[in-house]
């Protein structure tokens, strides 16, 4: 009967939430759940008519007009227990060590003697005794090991909370990890509240308690910004950033969760020799982007600099930032490829080290036939070689064919042509060098006591009959001369560069012009050497052929020409503008933007895997005899170039693309036009299919953020945007701090424009910039990684050589034998796409957010990339857009948003990852 009469006062007025008469939940639970049917139903019931006959009577007094005393308040109701379920889904590794295997027994093991994993729920309200979020009592994870023999990728667990009915929403979750090894926890699901289901997504590694004696905090999925943080979650919201921050002290493990800044002080290994010393990158005397720091000793020989970690002991990247299994599988499984196809060839260099490509139809095998020992080798060499090696030779001659590169799979010719020579300047893998031609000739800002007269040694007469019957005033005057300039940028370094063993270099300018059909067309090239005394010149000039000799001649200096572009693409436009950028955006949101601020929330996926992308470029690809300084133009002098360009020319404003655009020249404000520029080359691949991502990230951007910071001064006083931004600048980007062109970050507006070049840089540009490299790379003569000999002039003894057989003179001047593989290997792996990629439009949780808003927002843009694709497929199939269609053209699909695994030549991941 105390029940029933309980039961009346919850159905008339009680407060208590409905979903404690859900079934397995509140007092009901202690009834089987037929019988709690029955029991609700018979509570209504009464209920209802115990609510009749308050009616009927309470009618009877009003219309007999009997004063009533006011009855006394009501008592408050007490609050109610019931259960709340946990569904937590944790990521195993789909292949695993021996080592690991016996972990994870032993790990189940000590689980069900009490070393647990356990949850705490945290509540949005305040307790009022801790002065802290309410937490419920420790619930342990149950079936670890029950489930220890399952053998799934994705395995589910649950646990099990007994709170309050005034415990509030839950709004956080405390995982404690009691076992002996770490684990991946996905997401983790409560279920059993009145308002369904709240989401955890989580995505993380969590440590044991004996390997990091903090406890994980994770936020739901509903944004917070820092201002309207629940008063229960606003302590932990900060402790989880000052975990993250951490102390700026000591060195990093790698089960470190800890971001913080340094200088690029680990590139050189100067305690293994003096030769592979190296400057230190960042500071007054070398400015450069900061990256993430690991805190490891000092080498003996240089105090500034850090002791080098070789492969294949893994950099430290944050725990969090390491590549997921499938990722870490694709990765290594490329480096396994780069193994296979130099093996052989590695062990012929050994033997002869600067073997020479002999003729086109030997660069034509490797795409045929793969390379074949016997081809190479007198049979007592092969006599003499393992049997391991003979043995492999002949199993595996499939794995050592390189795949047809995109250049050469529709026309082995086309590399040769002048078009297609100009046509990559627009649709290659660096479209972002092309300038258009304000004043000629063309002068250097270089000092001209140092490096001799600033004007080009174009002149007119070298490029007048080529301008369709124009003056060189009216070409200028109608936008229809262009230069790819690199002769400020070489010029510098040339000497030191041509003293290297194997290199031979040149400043480099090309001038092109823009003909009526939209295309450019080379039509000078000047070559530049340092002047061996001051006020000497050095400087040659190259123009289209007329016979024989000028032809071969014309290759070699447009060969030159590429030799340079390839340096500035890898060094400045990839990475020093993607990679490098970038990090520092990276490090600063996870140290000032909680996971529950909705821009961290937006810019999460842009982030993935750059920072371990990047540590693993320092350990291999840009450091002191890395790839890159072993197999490009500028040797030991790659992060020099590198770190030139960012004094000089890097600045965030300039990053976004139109911006950009305008900077070079190649396009003007025009608030008519679709994206407020009109181009002036109109097919320029890069830029129109560019304009069509960056518009719609724009769009995206702008209505996310419009969410947020609808109200004036929001943005301003948003503390964690406002540190992020200022980190920033003043520890990112220390060394240009003081610029005046950094954006203030006051407005929503200022923040969309912020946003979208930063989501900008991590997909369309870096995929513009990376993902064409092995179809243009893949084949040398196309886009030599560097020349080893000067174009000969009359006087010198090599130019007999040059006039008897100029073919061979060409092949002897590219990379070597095995320079050439090592560097098709190399951007084989750079172009590859994991089967894991996520790409522009596209989220691996489909629950990032509770905010319906933001969803149908990126429901909505996702909807935009799929029209982009359809589009560029459209725009390919083109025939009056000569840049991407026609005989033997590749079509422009790099910015084309989606792609299957492998090298594809196309697709927009979300982040830099690869």
């Amino acid at each position: 009967m105390a029940f029933v009469n309980r039961g009346l006062e919850l159905c008339q007025g009680s407060t208590l939430d409905r979903s404690l008469f859900l079934p397995g939940m509140g007092i009901n639970s202690q009834f089987p759940r037929r019988e709690q049917r029955r029991r609700t139903i018979s509570l209504v019931t009464i209920s209802q008519k115990q609510q009749d006959s308050n009616r009927r009577s309470l009618g009877m007094r009003l219309r007999t007009v009997v004063p009533v005393k006011p009855s006394p308040a009501p008592a408050p109701d007490k609050p109610v227990q019931f259960d709340v379920k946990a569904i937590v889904t944790v990521r195993r590794k789909r292949k695993e060590a021996l080592r690991e295997t016996i972990e994870k027994h032993l790990d189940s093991l000590f689980d069900a003697v009490g070393s647990n994993i356990v949850l705490q729920l945290v509540s949005e309200k305040i307790d009022p005794n801790t002065k802290s979020g309410k937490k419920s009592e420790e619930a342990v994870l149950k079936g670890w090991l029950q489930k220890s023999a399952v053998r799934a990728e994705k395995v589910h667990y649950t646990a099990t909370f007994t709170i309050s009915s005034d415990f509030g929403h839950p709004g956080a979750i405390i995982v404690t990890n009691q076992h002996q090894k770490e684990f991946f926890l996905e997401n983790i699901v409560l279920e059993g509240l009145i308002g369904g289901p709240v989401y955890f997504p989580c995505n993380s590694y969590v440590q044991s308690k004996k390997e990091n004696p903090e406890k994980r905090i994770f936020f739901c999925n509903k944004p917070y910004l820092p201002s309207q943080t629940p008063e229960g979650l606003k302590q932990l919201r900060q402790k989880e950033l000052q975990n993250l921050r951490g102390d700026g002290k000591g060195t990093r493990k790698h089960s470190d969760r800890i971001y913080d800044y340094d200088v690029y002080n680990d590139l050189g290994n100067p305690d293994k020799s003096k030769d592979l010393a190296r400057p230190v990158l960042g500071g007054e005397d070398i400015p450069y982007p900061r990256r993430c720091r690991t805190g490891r000793s000092a080498t003996a020989i240089d105090p500034l600099a850090e002791i080098r970690v070789d492969e294949p002991v893994p950099l430290y990247v944050p725990r969090d930032e390491t590549f997921e299994e499938m990722k870490q599988d694709a990765f290594a499984a490329g480096r396994l490829k780069a193994l296979l196809h130099n093996l052989i060839p590695s062990l012929i260099a050994s033997l002869t080290p600067k073997k020479e490509f002999q003729c086109f139809s030997e660069i034509d095998r490797l795409y045929k036939e793969g390379f074949k020992l016997e081809f190479e080798l007198k049979n007592e060499l092969l006599k003499n070689m393992p049997k391991m090696v003979n043995r492999f030779r002949e199993t595996s001659e499939g794995l050592l064919r390189y795949d047809t590169p995109s250049i050469i799979s529709k026309d082995r010719f086309a590399w040769l042509r002048d078009d297609e020579f100009a046509r990559q300047t627009l649709a290659g893998v660096n479209p972002v060098s092309i300038e258009l031609l304000k004043v000629f000739p063309p002068k250097s800002k270089l000092d001209p006591e140092i490096y001799g007269s600033p004007e080009s040694a174009i002149k007119e007469e070298h490029i007048l009959g080529q301008l369709n019957g124009m003056s060189v005033e009216q070409a200028l005057e109608a936008n229809k001369l262009f230069i790819l300039d690199y002769h400020d940028t070489y010029l510098p370094v040339i000497k030191e560069i041509n003293a290297q063993d194997g290199r031979k270099a040149y400043a480099t300018r090309a001038i092109f012009f823009l003909s009526p059909l939209n295309t450019l067309k080379p039509i000078a090239i000047e070559l530049s050497l340092p002047p061996p005394s001051p006020g000497c010149q050095s400087k040659r000039v190259f123009t289209p052929a007329n016979d024989a000799t000028t032809y071969w001649r014309w290759q070699l200096a447009k060969a030159h020409v590429c030799a340079n572009d390839a340096g500035v693409h890898q060094l400045v436009n990839h990475w020093l503008r993607t990679h490098a950028s970038m990090e520092p955006y990276v490090i600063s949101a996870h140290r000032h933007l909680s996971t529950m601020h909705p821009i961290f929330k937006l810019l999460q996926p842009h982030m993935r895997y750059t920072l371990e992308i990047n540590a693993l470029a320092r350990q291999s690809l840009i450091n002191a005899e890395g790839v890159i300084e072993s197999f490009f133009t500028p040797g030991k002098y790659c992060m020099d170039l590198s770190a030139a360009a960012y004094r000089t020319q890097w600045r965030f404003d300039l990053e976004a693309l139109p911006a950009d655009l305008i900077r070079r020249g190649m396009a003007v404000e025009d608030p008519t036009q679709q994206h407020g520029i009109k181009l002036v080359i109109e097919d320029y691949p890069y830029a129109t299919d560019g304009l069509l991502i960056w518009s719609s990230i724009k769009e995206w951007v702008e209505e996310y953020v419009g969410f947020y910071y609808s109200e004036v001064g929001t943005v301003q006083n948003d503390v964690e945007l406002q540190a992020w931004w200022y980190e920033i600048k003043n520890k990112g980007h220390v060394d240009k701090r003081n610029e005046t062109w950094w954006p203030k970050l006051e407005t929503k507006e200022d923040l969309s424009g912020i946003l979208t070049t930063m989501i900008w840089i991590a997909s369309g540009q870096h995929a513009a910039l990376n993902f064409g490299q092995y179809p243009y790379g893949g084949y040398v003569p196309n886009r030599p990684c560097l020349m080893r000999r000067l174009i000969p002039e009359e006087e010198d003894p090599e130019y007999q050589n040059f006039l008897s057989n100029p073919q061979k003179y060409f092949l002897r001047s590219l990379p070597s034998l095995l320079q050439a593989l090592n560097t098709m290997a190399v951007v084989d792996t750079l172009s590859t796409h994991s089967a894991d990629e996520e790409y522009l439009g596209q989220r691996q949780n489909s629950v990032w957010t509770s905010d319906l808003n933001a969803i149908d927002a990126f429901h909505k843009f996702s909807a935009t990339m799929q029209g982009v694709e359809k589009i560029i497929h459209q725009r390919n199939k083109d025939s009056n857009l000569r840049n991407r269609n026609g005989a033997g053209v590749v079509p422009y699909e790099l910015l084309i948003p989606t792609s299957k695994p492998g090298v594809t030549g196309r697709g927009v991941p979300n982040s830099v990852s690869i």
